[in-house]
């Protein structure tokens, strides 16, 4: 079993990120630190916890110029779209920082004679945070800022194809006046990511990733008594209505089969089209995917990158083969994705 993290870059094939994984007597001091700090975080009041958090998010956004090609570089999403990202990040937690205090303020179940009856919200205690790499970001935050904002440790494990998305959070955390401990990651084995999960000290799992992975995590779940969220890969499918705008059909649904190089969890997977408009939503469908760049991702005017790596690639060939074969028609020349020849000398294209 490999000791080392490493990165490879869909960009060009390289090794972006090398580190070694946690050992066994690192885990053990993380979740020490995270179970003692929990009580303590957990103490602060609520409006000193979102005025840090806060402070945190205006880090992230303002590194914004660094970690958009850092994205890219990690998992390939061209340069031109991953600002989105930092932009998405900032909206979803500043939102989720300004609905907190209503959140996570007492129920009050209403009257009972001889009663008096209130449910009051209290800190999981240790969260554990394991982020995929398609939306880093976005993803990451959607656990990591309410778990936070509720009182609670975090201790993030991000894919491996992403890791300086972990060491950007902690360093706006930390920047921002995080107390010690609050919030950590760690870089781990599939081994250890179940130890990790199947911990006693730890009380709640949030877990973005595979159906597969989504198994394994309810499987490390069963030597302990955590609960968990798990937002798993989806089948999503479009229907287009016989009184559909045939114009806004086509290019939104084109958008979410294409962004991101379909890489996405809620990526279209299937397109239902009343007869009435099939040809004509198909003709264009075809006509916009055209008009895609396929290039290298560093450069402003690529806008379809590299898949994340070379076997997901393949196992999406497969896919068109296996139509192929089942009697489906090919509508685009794979020539036209050929590598542009304004594309960097050093990328290798792997879509």
């Amino acid at each position: 079993m490999s000791t080392m993290l490493r990165t490879i870059s869909p960009v060009d094939g390289r090794v972006y990120v090398e580190r070694p994984l946690a050992v066994h007597s690192q885990i053990e001091a993380v979740l020490e630190r995270a179970a003692k700090a929990a009580a303590g975080w957990a103490a602060i009041p609520l409006e000193t916890r979102l005025e840090i958090l806060g402070k945190a998010i205006d880090h992230l956004v303002a590194a914004g110029a660094q970690i958009a090609p850092e994205i890219t570089w990690q998992m390939g999403r061209p340069v031109s779209q991953t600002p989105g990202e930092v932009r998405g990040l900032e909206e979803r937690a500043r939102y989720m920082l300004a609905q907190a205090s209503t959140a996570l303020s007492p129920l009050d179940p209403g009257p009972k004679t001889g009663f008096i009856r209130s449910v009051k919200r209290v800190p999981l205690g240790v969260v554990a945070v394991v982020a995929p790499w398609n939306y880093p970001y976005l993803t990451a935050v959607n656990a990591i800022i309410p778990a936070l904002a509720a009182g609670n440790a975090v201790i993030c494990k991000h894919s491996h194809q992403t890791p300086l998305v972990a060491d950007r959070f902690q360093a706006a955390l930390d920047a921002a006046g995080l107390p010690p401990g609050t919030f950590q990651h760690l870089d781990l084995s599939h081994a250890d990511t179940a130890r990790l999960i199947g911990d006693a000290r730890v009380n709640h799992v949030c877990f973005t990733g595979s159906v597969a992975g989504g198994h394994a995590v309810v499987e490390a779940l069963g030597g302990g008594f955590a609960t968990a969220g798990l937002e798993l890969g989806g089948k999503d499918p479009a229907y287009v209505r016989a009184d559909a705008n045939l114009a806004h059909a086509i290019e939104n649904i084109a958008d979410g089969i294409f962004f991101n190089s379909g890489q996405s969890c809620c990526g279209i997977e299937r397109v239902y089209v009343h007869e009435t408009l099939f040809d004509s939503f198909v003709e264009g469908v075809v006509d916009l995917a055209r008009t895609y760049r396929l290039g290298d991702p560093t450069d402003p005017a690529t806008n379809l990158g590299p898949m994340v790596r070379a076997s997901a690639a393949d196992f999406v060939r497969a896919q068109v083969a296996e139509a192929l074969a089942g009697g489906a028609r090919a509508l685009i020349d794979p020539k036209t994705f050929e590598r542009d020849a304004r594309a960097r000398p050093t990328w290798r294209p792997r879509c």
